[in-house]
């Protein structure tokens, strides 16, 4: 019997259609139904389970589910754990709202340890140390400059904003820039103004939750969408293509990309095309991914925050907003996989 969907898409779908009825738990229990409770506790566990072996439905998903759960556990890098726990952070947020400061900046914590370890395990301490650095120094300053001046997003102000704060911008803000920039650049394979298209298109998630959250508060007279202009997407474009831009830089084969690196004088060295393979299993929730050393990697966060940031912006009431977030960050991966380079020959581990 001809198959419709790839074993990839199947256990993306089921994963994501159980993670909705842990989702739907949720919102009974804020609404005083206890019953979400045990469609949280069915949902949850469930989606992990279908995520591993949805493909494989039938008499051989016990064999199948236990095999592949013991290679990802065998292969589970530092960076993967870490990003686990940056998507455990984010599921009490709806039974626990007044702690989203907490839960928020913990999750972004998580994310950030996980794009550093990542990037450490391909390419060394040092160009992983660069790249923090870099994107947290940038985003730091263009927040302060942005607040400020209004360039180069537009009239806003970071009054009122949760703890921690550094030089009034929170600090959740810098420590994104650097994994937003990571999983972008990643997606896009090295390409900037791809990588810097795919920021924009999640800010459209961002934006919405964000204020609604205080986290900051629009002031422009122009405003286009959640009170943020046409500004603010096109500096978002200009300083996401900017940093990925740095990034394909310091380690093009990271992103797929052959050629010459660059960061420093005399710091200069032929890279592989590709990122070396990790002993992972053969899996991937990466639609289009042939072989889990390409689907499995940083790529995968963009796919999950298009599923938690319309879900935050349900709980917080703002359902339209959700649905052209589901529909902006679907565009970013369908595009993302329709200009996909073409194969590359296949280079020597490094």
């Amino acid at each position: 019997m001809r198959r419709f969907l790839s074993p990839a898409a199947q256990r993306f779908g089921l994963a994501f259609a159980a993670l909705g009825v842990a989702f739907l738990g949720a919102l009974l229990v804020m609404g005083g139904n206890a019953v979400g409770w045990a469609l949280i506790a069915l949902g949850l566990p469930l989606s992990g389970v279908l995520a591993l072996a949805g493909d494989a439905l039938g008499a051989e998903f016990p064999e199948v589910l236990g095999a592949r759960l013991a290679g990802l556990l065998a292969a589970t890098r530092p960076w993967m754990a870490l990003v686990a726990l940056y998507v455990a952070l984010k599921i009490p947020v709806p039974l626990w709202p007044e702690g989203f400061p907490v839960l928020g900046l913990a999750s972004t914590a998580a994310l950030c340890a996980a794009a550093l370890a990542f990037v450490w395990e391909r390419v060394g301490w040092l160009r992983a140390a660069l790249m923090l650095v870099v994107s947290f120094g940038v985003g730091l300053g263009v927040e302060l400059l942005g607040s400020r001046t209004g360039i180069p997003f537009g009239e806003y102000t970071y009054a009122g904003a949760p703890a921690p704060t550094l030089l009034t911008v929170p600090l959740i803000v810098p420590l994104g820039w650097f994994a937003l920039t990571l999983t972008a650049t990643s997606l896009s394979r090295g390409r900037p103004w791809l990588a810097g298209a795919l920021m924009m298109l999640w800010d459209v998630g961002l934006e919405p939750l964000m204020t609604a959250q205080g986290y900051w508060t629009w002031t422009d007279p122009l405003p286009l969408w959640a009170g943020a202009p046409v500004q603010n997407f096109l500096g978002w474009w200009a300083v996401g293509w900017g940093l990925s831009w740095v990034f394909t830089g310091l380690a093009p084969g990271l992103f797929g990309r052959a050629g010459v690196g660059w960061a420093l004088p005399g710091w200069l060295e032929r890279v592989d095309g590709n990122v070396p393979p990790s002993r992972v299993p053969s899996l991937s929730l990466l639609p289009g991914a042939r072989r889990a050393g390409e689907g499995l990697d940083f790529r995968v966060v963009y796919a999950t925050e298009a599923f938690f940031l319309p879900g935050g912006l349900v709980l917080v009431g703002r359902y339209a907003e959700a649905a052209v977030t589901l529909a902006a960050m679907g565009l970013g991966l369908g595009l993302a996989r329709a200009l996909r380079p073409g194969r590359r020959a296949v280079t020597r581990a490094g």
